[in-house]
Order: structure tokens, then C-alpha cells, then sequence
């Protein structure tokens, strides 16, 4: 008997890829909320992008691969004076927004950062609005880019909430490539067929190691990993639009299918067994979800497993800078993610090995009073030999309830606390933080902060009255709506 995998009989595309595609092409956002925290999640996440164009390792990587390279109709790269192809374009938006690890993120079974999106959606739709212009269109809008971001938001988002690409070593940009990929190809004009080819070309297309996010090989690929996946997200989407076929059983073919292959568990033999079988589970239905419960990074450059533990540091300060050399011990509560994720002992090789480092991000402020960028580079660390003593007097504990709330729908906290003890038997307070500013619990509270560090970010890169302009534009929800996207990418050249 022929195995199924020898049946030639071309099949209807996944359903998992028709939901998306289906969700793209045909769903109106009409959530207030999410309308308005996309617009916050545009400015937040360009703030960090110029922030980030303060440190060389970063722009190193940034412009045209041949220098001098003059790309008609180029997208602009914000803060800098580059005009590139959409798909270069994608790699330094990208980029420049992760470097820090500072834009908005999501936490599931698998975490993320959605904004990364943002990356190729305005590549491709500043591109297409300076073409558009030019053969006498109407451009796209930046109301055009919220949808977008929505739309990629609740891509990346629904299909972390039970699937755990991690758990098989694969890295949460995946989801990146694949929100991407969707809403590139629909700003491109897609229709159903091109808009499965190209999802089916991503999700086919090979995917990449988490090596780069943990000891002993983490390092910088981690800070341009995203702009690498918008960019190849945004030449798929141009391939399925030239009319390349599409592969129907991308995800689910017998042995060559993404969940044979990536998805699943594999004895010596390499042979499935049924309960070795892997595929998504979609626990509920494109929306505006993810956009409505999106987590901001607002008070720290960290990885967000790391923020509350960051800010119960900050709190503790008062109470131990004095005392550095007395503390016996320090104990930290967290939960199963963090342990699994951020929890490191021994040498850190470098700053993203420093920025994805539980110890380190509760010493620097537990001295300091403060967790910075620059407090990961390599000069600083080893210019305070203080912060691998704290960290070497460091414990780590799981609370069950912290692990169990970080996973509930109505709740999605993430909670950690901290305890110092002193070599003379007394001890500090433990101090919990749960929800970080950034939650959409404490909204009241972190919106106002994050408008001030986008103006922040936008002072180090523009002269004031450039600032004040992008600043009045980006608080105006109707207005910037409106605005042409080439205009407003105008606004951010260098």
C-alpha cells in the first residue's frame, strides 16, 4: 500500500491558513480600543527604533548593500536619511525597533514582540504610497498602518496563546514572518490565492533557532532577528504576488509538513507516533484582541519577564544602597517562564546576554536605583564588579500561583518579588509588583508615560521644533488617521 505521503492529489489549503487569510482580507476592526492603542503602540515602538540608532552595533548594520545605492520611490528608515527597497527597508526598521529590547510584547505559550510587525508595514506601505502618488493614486494612509498593525498584532498574538514554538527550539519570530508575510501581501493588493501562497511560503520557508537567545550562544542576532524575518516576510509576499504557486498542505503534509517536521516529537527513528503529533490550537477567533491587552514596555530596556522584577528592585533601593556590602542574600519569586527564560548564572558575555539576564536586571537597579541601556554594554559591567557579587547572592523560587496567573486569560500577569537579607539577621521587606506599568491593567497610569518617553526618544535624533510637530501629529488620533503615510515618514528623515 502507497503511504499517504506518496498521494499525489493536490489538497485544499490548511485551514489554518485560511483563517488568516480569511481574517485579513474580510475583517473590520471596530474596536475603539484597539484603534487607539495602536496608534500609542506607533509611537512607542518608533521611539525606541531612534533610541536605539544611538548605539553603533546597531547602525552598523543599517543602509543600502551597495553603497550609494538610489532605490526610486525608496521607503524611508526613520531617523536616518536611508531610502531603500521595501525589503532592506523592512530588515533596518526592524531592526532598529528590537535592538533595545525596549517595544511592546506578548506573553503566552509563546512570547513575542508584535510590534516587530511594524517593520514591513511601513516598508511596504511607504513605498507604495510614494508609487502610488507617482502614477497619479491617492497614497495610503496611516490609518492604513493602525489596521495593518491590528491585524499583525492578533496574528502573532492568537497563534502564541497555546502553542509553544520554544518548546520545540524554535525562535517566536516565526510568528513574526508570518503576521508579516499577511499583511504585507494585503497592502500589496493581495487577493485570497496570492494571500495563501504567501502564507503558505512562510510558514514552508525554514525557520530560526532560538541558539541566539540563550546560554551559552546568546548574543546580538537576537536584536536584529525580527528585522531579518519582516524582511524576508515582505519578498514573500512579492513573490505570491508575481503568482508563485502556493503549497496547500504547507503545515500539515504527512512527514514534510511544518508539523511533522518542526512541530513534533521524534523518536531515533525519526518516526511519528500519533501522541508525538503536534498541530496549533487556535483557542478563539481573529480580532482585536492582542492590540486591546498588548504589553508596553514603558519604565525599563528589558525583557519583559523582567520588568515588575525591575521595578521591585527600584522600590528596594532606598533600602539597601547603603548596605551593598552587608547582604547575606537575595531572593527572588518569579515564575516557571522567567526561570526557564531569564535565569542565568556565571559569566555574561555581552550586552544581550546582559539584557536577558534575570540577576543582572534586578542588581544594576537594586545599586543604582535605575535600569538604562547603556547599563548593559560591556564598559559598564566591567567597570561595577558589584553587579556579579549581588548576583551570586542571588536565589531563585517559583511561586505556583505567579506561574499559574501569568497564564490565565483575565489576568495575564507577571508577577515577581523580591527579599533582601543582611548578614545581621534583618531583612528588607519582600516587595511584589504583579502587573508591570506597561499592563493593561495600570493603562491609567503608564499611557502618560509612555507619551513621555516617546518625546524623550524623539529629542535624541531631532532638533525641538521637529519633535514638537511629530508629537502634536502622533497624539491626534483623527489627524494622523488622515495623514498620507509618505507624509508622515517625511517627518522622521534625517
Amino acid at each position: 500500500m502507497s503511504a499517504t505521503f506518496d498521494l499525489n492529489e493536490r489538497p485544499d489549503y490548511d485551514e489554518v491558513l485560511q483563517k488568516i487569510a480569511d481574517y485579513v482580507l474580510t475583517y473590520e476592526v471596530k474596536s475603539d480600543e484597539a484603534w487607539n492603542t495602536a496608534r500609542y503602540c506607533l509611537m512607542d515602538t518608533l521611539g525606541c527604533g531612534l533610541l536605539a540608532l544611538r548605539f553603533p552595533e546597531c547602525t552598523k548594520h543599517l543602509g543600502p548593500l551597495v553603497e550609494g545605492t538610489v532605490v526610486p520611490q525608496g521607503a524611508r528608515v526613520p531617523g536616518t536619511p536611508h531610502r531603500l527597497d521595501p525589503v532592506k527597508a523592512a530588515w533596518d526598521i526592524g531592526c532598529i525597533i528590537r535592538w533595545l529590547d525596549y517595544n511592546d510584547t506578548w506573553l503566552a505559550a509563546e512570547w513575542g514582540h508584535p510590534s516587530d510587525n511594524l517593520g514591513a508595514i511601513l516598508a511596504v506601505a511607504d513605498h507604495l504610497s510614494q508609487k502610488r502618488i507617482a502614477e497619479g493614486e491617492e497614497p495610503l494612509t496611516m490609518r492604513t498602518v493602525l489596521e495593518a498593525m491590528i491585524m499583525a498584532h492578533e496574528i502573532q498574538g492568537v497563534l502564541a496563546l497555546e502553542n509553544s514554538f520554544n518548546r520545540v527550539g524554535l525562535d517566536h519570530v516565526v510568528l513574526v514572518k508570518v503576521a508579516s508575510t499577511a499583511v504585507s501581501a494585503k497592502l500589496m493588493g493581495a487577493d485570497r490565492e496570492q494571500m495563501l501562497s504567501a502564507l503558505s511560503h512562510a510558514w514552508i520557508d525554514g525557520q530560526s533557532l532560538r541558539t541566539y537567545r540563550h546560554a551559552p550562544n546568546a548574543g546580538s542576532r537576537k536584536s536584529w532577528a525580527a528585522g531579518d524575518a519582516t524582511s524576508r516576510a515582505v519578498r514573500l509576499a512579492d513573490i505570491a504576488m508575481r503568482g508563485e504557486m502556493g503549497i496547500p498542505s504547507a503545515l500539515t503534509a504527512p512527514q514534510w509538513g511544518f508539523y511533522d517536521v518542526l512541530f513534533s516529537k521524534t523518536n531515533k527513528d525519526q518516526k511519528l507516533k500519533p501522541e508525538d503529533k503536534r498541530q496549533f490550537s487556535l483557542p478563539q477567533e481573529f480580532g482585536s484582541y492582542v492590540m486591546e491587552n498588548i504589553l508596553f514596555k514603558i519604565s525599563f530596556p528589558a525583557e519583559f519577564h523582567a520588568q515588575t522584577a525591575a521595578e521591585a528592585a527600584v522600590s528596594l533601593h532606598p533600602q539597601v544602597k547603603d548596605r551593598l556590602d552587608e547582604i547575606d542574600r537575595i531572593v527572588i519569586t518569579t515564575h516557571e517562564s522567567a526561570i526557564r527564560i531569564i535565569s542565568k548564572k556565571g559569566d555574561l558575555a555581552n550586552a544581550a546576554d546582559r539584557d536577558h539576564c534575570l540577576q543582572y536586571m534586578i542588581a544594576v537597579p537594586l545599586i543604582f536605583g535605575h535600569l538604562k541601556a547603556e547599563h548593559y554594554e560591556d564598559s559598564f559591567h566591567a567597570g561595577n564588579p558589584i553587579i556579579d557579587q549581588l548576583r551570586e547572592k542571588m536565589e531563585v523560587v517559583e511561586d505556583e500561583r505567579y506561574t499559574r496567573e501569568y497564564l490565565e486569560g483575565d489576568k495575564r500577569s507577571i508577577a515577581n518579588a523580591i527579599q533582601v537579607f543582611f548578614k545581621d539577621g534583618s531583612s528588607t521587606e519582600q516587595v511584589a509588583v504583579e502587573y508591570p506599568i506597561g499592563h493593561r491593567r495600570r493603562r491609567a497610569d503608564g499611557l502618560p508615560l509612555l507619551e513621555e518617553k516617546f518625546r524623550d526618544n524623539l529629542a535624541t535624533r531631532f532638533p525641538a521644533q521637529q519633535c514638537h510637530k511629530i508629537g502634536w501629529l502622533c497624539t491626534d488620533q483623527n489627524q494622523l488617521e488622515i495623514t498620507p503615510v509618505n507624509q508622515f515618514m517625511e517627518l522622521f528623515v534625517i
